[in-house]
C-alpha cells in the first residue's frame, strides 16, 4: 500500500487526483492539500508518512519545488511526481534536481493517475512527450555549445602558445606574439574589422576576439591604436 500525498491548489484537479488514488487498491490517500504551507505542516508531523508526492509547481504561496525538497529531506525514499502547467526546460530540470522522478504536463494528464503512480513505483519515470522533446532539445543544444566552446578554446590556446625561449631562457621581442597573433595584429594595423579578419584568417569572430584579447594583454594595451603604437615601438610590425 503506497501512501500518496496530493498537493494541488485547483480544487477540481485536487479532487480528481485524490479520487483516482482513493479508488486504487494498491494506494492510500494520506492527505490532499492546496498550498505549500499546508504541505509543509503535514510533512512536519512526525506521525505522517508518505511514499509518493504528487504535486503541482504553481501554488498560491510558493513553488512545488519547495514542497519536493522538504518532502525528500524528511522522507528520502519518497518518490515525487510533478503535474504542472509549466512545460519549460528550466522548471523541468529544476524539478528533477529537486528530486522529482516524473513530470507530466497538465494538458497530458492521464485518465488514471493512479496507474501512473504505480508505474513510477515499479521503476518508470513518467514524462509527457512534449516535455521530453524540449528537454532533449536543450540537452543537445548545450552539448553543441560546449563542443564549440572547447574547440575555440583549443584553437586559441594552440595559436597563442608563445615561442620557445632562446638558450638564455629569454623570448626574443619579435617572438612575443604567436604567429596567429602576429597576423591578426598586422590586419588590425591595416584597419580591418573583426569580421574581415575572421574571413581573411578563416576563423570565427569569437576566435579573432580571443586572439586580440591575448595580444592586448601581452602588449599591455587596451585599444587598437595603442596596440599598433606599442607594436611599432617594439618592432613587431
Amino acid at each position: 500500500m503506497w501512501r500518496v500525498l496530493v498537493v494541488e491548489d485547483d480544487a477540481g484537479m485536487r479532487e480528481f487526483f485524490a479520487g483516482s488514488v482513493a479508488r486504487c487498491a494498491d494506494l492510500t490517500l494520506v492527505a490532499s492539500v492546496g498550498t505549500v504551507a499546508e504541505a509543509r505542516a503535514w510533512l512536519d508531523d512526525s506521525a505522517n508518512m508518505v511514499d509518493v508526492l504528487l504535486t503541482d509547481l504553481g501554488l498560491p504561496d510558493g513553488s512545488g519545488l519547495e514542497v519536493i525538497r522538504h518532502c525528500v529531506s524528511l522522507h528520502p525514499r519518497c518518490e515525487p511526481l510533478v503535474i504542472s502547467m509549466f512545460g519549460d526546460e528550466d522548471n523541468v530540470l529544476a524539478s528533477i534536481e529537486a528530486g522529482a522522478l516524473g513530470y507530466i504536463h497538465k494538458d497530458a494528464t492521464p485518465d488514471d493517475i493512479a496507474q501512473t503512480i504505480l508505474d513510477m513505483r515499479a521503476g518508470a519515470s513518467p514524462i509527457s512527450p512534449m516535455i521530453a522533446r524540449r528537454v532533449l532539445s536543450k540537452y543537445r543544444a548545450d552539448q553543441v555549445n560546449a563542443a564549440n566552446a572547447a574547440s575555440i578554446g583549443a584553437e586559441v590556446a594552440a595559436d597563442s602558445a608563445g615561442p620557445a625561449p632562446d638558450a638564455a631562457g629569454n623570448a626574443p621581442t619579435r617572438q612575443l606574439l604567436s604567429t596567429r597573433e602576429q597576423e591578426v595584429l598586422a590586419h588590425i594595423a591595416r584597419g580591418f574589422s573583426y569580421v574581415e579578419i575572421a574571413r581573411l584568417q578563416s576563423l570565427s569572430v569569437h576566435t579573432v576576439q580571443s586572439h586580440i584579447k591575448n595580444l592586448y594583454a601581452k602588449l599591455s594595451v587596451h585599444s587598437r591604436s595603442e596596440a599598433v603604437f606599442e607594436a611599432t615601438r617594439m618592432g613587431l610590425i
